[in-house]
């Protein structure tokens, strides 16, 4: 912000109008600061004088933040500035931003906790309120209170890990039955060769293999180890199913994001 001051006088009131304007930029603009230079610049023309006041600069800051999409913390922990959102700024307040208390979790608050951009703002203005604050990115962070993990027992794991291989074979099975997988191979294997079998092993054993290579490469993944850096469409589903989930949880948490008629 600049402010340009300029007066056209003549020279016998010269001196007391610039002196008047001279104590109104000092008593109303006390946070403003002269650029370097000259503070008066003086011009004669015809019996009057012009002189143009140097721009004056507001001391202003522009602090810039960032919220992060989700937040993991432990119970009964505070949460800082620096935790939650991305932060720049000068360096002789940086420090102090980024140690900003935001919030204390309790018991009362469960597993999730909604952080509003606008609490984040208020918080910053309480303790500088010469920044100016520049929100990029989200509106809403969403704090998840992470307790203790249980490890899980072994008989549970195999139990799961039988149901899921059982399953998935039994759907593997009735769907070559609906669609006559045998009797397709064998025919096939009778138009190939000329000869009539009733087990093409030299045909099924590939087709076997095949079919699990692909489903490894599919879902890119053998065991923990993926193939390439490519997410498997499994991935994408669950990615998209969290992010529905995530915008539903920052809307019904965040109590500032709708308000009742019985709200005051």
């Amino acid at each position: 912000m600049s402010i340009t001051v300029k007066i056209h006088t003549s020279s016998a009131f010269l001196n007391s109008q610039l002196l008047e304007v001279m104590k109104l930029i000092y008593v109303t603009h006390t946070k403003y600061r002269h650029k370097s230079g000259n503070a008066l610049n003086r011009r004669t023309k015809s019996d009057e004088k012009e002189i143009t006041l140097w721009e004056v600069s507001v001391l202003e800051k522009t602090v810039y933040i960032r919220l992060r999409h989700r937040l993991q913390i432990r119970p009964n922990q505070r949460i800082l500035l620096k935790d939650i959102a991305q932060v720049i700024a000068d360096d002789d307040i940086y420090e102090k931003l980024c140690a900003l208390p935001l919030y204390k979790v309790n018991e009362h608050d469960r597993n999730i906790v909604i952080i509003d951009v606008m609490k984040v703002i208020r918080a910053i203005t309480q303790l500088f309120s010469n920044l100016e604050v520049q929100s990029i990115g989200p509106a809403q962070a969403i704090v998840e209170v992470v307790t203790k993990k249980q490890k899980v027992s072994f008989p549970l794991f195999l139990l799961v890990w039988l149901l899921l291989f059982i399953g998935a074979a039994l759907a593997i099975m009735n769907f070559h039955e609906d669609v006559s997988m045998q009797a397709v191979q064998l025919r096939i294997y009778t138009l190939i060769t000329g000869e009539v079998d009733s087990k093409p092993l030299i045909f099924q054993i590939p087709y076997s293999i095949g079919l699990g290579l692909g489903m490894i490469i599919f879902f890119n993944h053998v065991f923990k180890k993926r193939l390439n850096e490519e997410p498997s469409p499994l991935e994408v589903e669950m990615f998209n199913y969290q992010l529905d989930l995530d915008n539903y949880v920052a809307l019904k948490e965040n109590k500032e994001s709708m308000k009742h008629l019985d709200d005051h």
